[in-house]
């Protein structure tokens, strides 16, 4: 028997990742994704699957709804049914269900290629944890942000009605002060009381 080719573990990392998408609110890798990535046809992975039905529970795998295949093979480059390609929908893994797959699949390629798979997935976890982290972080400086600006402008609003009201007194101060009209018609003189 030939020996099995070894995984280059740092190639095997960014392939994997890219391979990874979001589906019915879960991270999964599709049948002939993994297929290629153990190095099988997909054909003998999905009757490994079949073959061992009870290892896969709903939460684990599950197939790709029409819509689900429709709107997968309009977002990325796949063969239309009538060419020779794919006529039934894909399986989605779960990374439980991936997990499961080293068992069902026992070359020991599979198992190298599941434990990177499995680091992959973990590292997608914690970059999810440390963004939704960041985002949080973010909407705390942004809320403080808003509450100084807050303030800030109820501290200008002050202090520009603060100096209208000084600008107003000086130029009341600046005004002059008119003479004392002199009345019109006859005005008795004061007379001066002897002292």
């Amino acid at each position: 028997m030939p020996a099995e080719p070894a995984v280059n573990a740092p190639l095997l990392q960014p392939l994997i990742q890219t391979r990874i998408l979001t589906l019915r609110g879960q991270r999964v890798m599709l049948d002939a994704d993994l297929a290629e990535l153990y190095d099988v046809q997909t054909k003998v992975l999905v009757q490994a699957v079949k073959r061992n039905l009870e290892r896969f529970p709903g939460d684990f795998m599950f197939q790709l709804s029409t819509e689900e295949f429709s709107a997968l093979r309009s977002q990325t480059v796949t063969s239309n049914s009538g060419r020779g390609g794919r006529r039934t929908a894909p399986y989605a893994f779960t990374e439980q269900g991936v997990a499961m797959l080293s068992s069902v699949l026992s070359s020991e390629r599979a198992v190298a290629v599941n434990i990177e798979i499995m680091r992959t997935f973990v590292r997608i976890r914690e970059l999810a944890v440390t963004h939704q982290d960041l985002a949080m972080r973010l909407a705390e400086l942004e809320k403080k942000t808003e509450l100084v600006a807050m303030q800030q402008e109820t501290f200008s609003s002050n202090t520009r009605n603060q100096l209208r009201q000084v600008f107003d007194a000086l130029r009341e101060l600046m005004t002059p002060l008119e003479p004392a009209k002199r009345p019109i018609g006859f005005v008795a003189p004061k007379t001066r009381k002897p002292s």
